[in-house]
């Protein structure tokens, strides 16, 4: 594998375009606007402008203290005070779920801190903060999908030493990640990444998806919007700029294969959108895990 190069041209051009052009508003009143102070938003931004311009790379950052328990993405929630304006319009998810504890106090407080519009419909979002879900209606280059990350590097189920994994990226050594694959198929015959799939960046660096299902992957691959990842415990965030290649690690005689689930959504009736399993009039039956997108469907009485 060739050693990663940093993305040039047109694709990275628009992508940190659109990040410097994020600029804070200058009438503050009150508390700080945002909540973070601005030499701390300006620190994470200069990580994230060295992340798109370096795609898959996890470049570290001082990951500030958070008014959210451990856990709660903290480090997404830098990177979306770190980047968020006054025009934005934003939408809070967690598990594709607007209505859970976790998206709900993440939405209030950054509402809260910066009085920006908030919608639950995912086609006019500008700004989309996410816990483990893409929203699967279709985005645009006019939105930032922010990721929050538990573990940023895939690497570390394999190699505990944080030295030795970065000197393993730096010469795009993922033999590890390989033989892992390998067993799982030779064992199991199929992978057990059923989250977090680990997948190449332009042919460089190895990035894990994060707890994103594998039906949500292949909307990665050349995506019109930008993907930003924070991790705060781990004080690292890493991004895929927008019409990036993202491949998952795959065999070339074992096909990359999304969860099929066999069934209708219990609420909705539509095929082929990713179900969790929830109580739907009193019993146990799958409806569609984003609930925004369920909710339109079941209104217009349409199936699509």
């Amino acid at each position: 594998m060739s050693a990663p190069t940093e993305l040039t041209g047109p694709t990275a051009l628009t992508a940190l375009t659109a990040l410097l052009r994020r600029d804070q508003p200058t009438h503050l009143s009150g508390y700080l606007w945002a909540y973070l102070d601005g030499s701390s938003k300006r620190e994470i931004r200069r990580a994230l402008l060295k992340a798109v311009c370096v795609p898959g790379h996890i470049t570290p950052f001082a990951s500030r203290e958070m008014p959210v328990a451990r856990g709660w993405g903290s480090g997404g929630l830098q990177v979306t005070l770190a980047t968020i304006v006054a025009e934005d319009v934003l939408k809070v998810i967690d598990q594709g779920d607007d209505d859970s504890l976790n998206a709900r106090t993440m939405r209030e407080l950054i509402a809260d801190s910066t009085g920006v519009d908030t919608t639950t419909d995912a086609r006019v979002a500008t700004l989309v903060q996410t816990r483990h879900r893409i929203p699967e209606d279709e985005l645009d280059a006019n939105t930032v999908l922010v990721f929050q990350v538990p573990i940023s590097d895939p690497l570390r189920e394999f190699e505990q030493r944080p030295t030795a994994a970065r000197q393993m990226h730096a010469e795009g050594d993922y033999a590890v990640i390989w033989l892992g694959l390998y067993e799982d198929h030779a064992r199991f015959e199929t992978s057990r990444f059923s989250h977090s799939y680990p997948c190449e960046i332009e042919g460089g660096y190895t990035i894990s998806t994060t707890p994103i299902p594998r039906y949500d992957v292949p909307r990665l691959h050349q995506a019109p919007f930008l993907s930003l990842f924070g991790a705060g415990r781990e004080a690292a965030v890493y991004a895929i700029p927008p019409h990036t290649d993202v491949t998952p690690i795959t065999f070339t005689d074992r096909d990359f294969e999304v969860e099929r689930f066999g069934a209708p959504c219990a609420k909705c009736g539509v095929t082929g959108s990713y179900l969790t399993e929830e109580i739907v009039r009193g019993r146990p039956a799958l409806a569609c895990s984003d609930t925004a997108r369920c909710r339109r469907r079941q209104h217009e009485e349409v199936v699509i």
